[in-house]
């Protein structure tokens, strides 16, 4: 087996890291075939895809975590992973910090939202108070049990306190022990521009189609001083709108229409790796 390349080793090779979103092992398994480096899992792919539900806080570690866990036997690659609130207060986070860094998470990123909390580009979000994520992420920080595993911060501050109070915010959490910054929803170029010069730490930008954020190509987001862009619902809500479109097709019995639409049989059984498996059986049984 090849050794995986640490986090702070991919950010230091990649210009910026790009991260496509994985909500289950097909698309990890896709995303491994494009030639990415790495990518990531985001709370609302595996709640919206595992269980049709909105990224509202309606689901806890356990039930992410098991598709977080199917998703990652697809692939080898390094994962950066949402782990939402901690799911509770330091000792909650302690474990989250565990469980994930024992599945084989490269990087996982903690936020500052009160629970439950909601998708950072919807509205009605509230945040805890400085001092209680700061001992978030101390308490994240003491659970790693390898110097490589990269602990990013978040804060949705930006919504209820301004730029500049989520900008305060961040310099606060990377005092505590973040590795990294994740400063959620900023509204225009200018906002990027101001956060992506604003620490020496690497930081992510979270790239949603018909989100809050405006959406910039991954070069410009890097010389505004971005290390990492992340595309974390791009694939599902793509493959969200794939199915309604070839569902529409096959109700109206548009057969020309499905041909053009969906990958071959051979192209599918050559994605779950067929041969492999069928090689394998010929090797034990011939």
């Amino acid at each position: 087996m090849k050794t995986k390349p640490t986090w702070r080793e991919l950010l230091a090779r990649e210009k910026p890291l790009v991260l496509p979103g994985a909500h289950d092992a097909l698309s990890a398994r896709l995303i491994e075939m494009a030639g990415f480096p790495a990518y990531v899992i985001g709370g609302y792919p595996v709640v919206g895809a595992r269980y049709a539900l909105p990224d509202i806080g309606l689901c806890a570690l356990g039930e992410i975590a098991a598709g977080i866990r199917d998703i990652m036997s697809a692939t080898d690659l390094p994962v950066l992973i949402d782990a939402d609130t901690g799911y509770g207060d330091v000792k909650n986070v302690t474990r989250t910090i565990q469980v994930y860094e024992a599945m084989g998470a490269s990087s996982i990123f903690i936020e500052d939202q009160v629970s439950p909390k909601r998708c950072g580009h919807m509205d009605g979000k509230s945040v805890v108070p400085v001092e209680a994520m700061e001992q978030k992420i101390r308490a994240a920080a003491a659970a790693r049990r390898s110097k490589d595993t990269f602990l990013i911060a978040r804060t949705d501050a930006r919504a209820t306190e301004g730029l500049d109070g989520a900008l305060r915010r961040g310099e606060r959490y990377v005092r505590a022990g973040a590795d990294g910054l994740f400063v959620e929803a900023p509204l225009t170029v200018k906002e990027l521009e101001t956060i992506g010069k604003a620490f020496d730490v690497p930081q992510f930008c979270n790239m949603l189609t018909s989100g809050k954020t405006p959406i910039l190509t991954h070069r410009e987001l890097r010389e505004m001083g971005f290390a990492m862009v992340v595309h974390g619902i791009t694939l599902v809500m793509g493959i969200a709108r794939a199915m309604k479109d070839m569902l529409a097709d096959i109700r109206n019995d548009n057969a020309q229409a499905i041909a053009a639409r969906a990958a071959t049989f051979d192209e599918f059984k050559q994605i779950t790796r067929f041969n492999e498996w069928v090689a394998l059986e010929d090797r034990f049984n011939g």
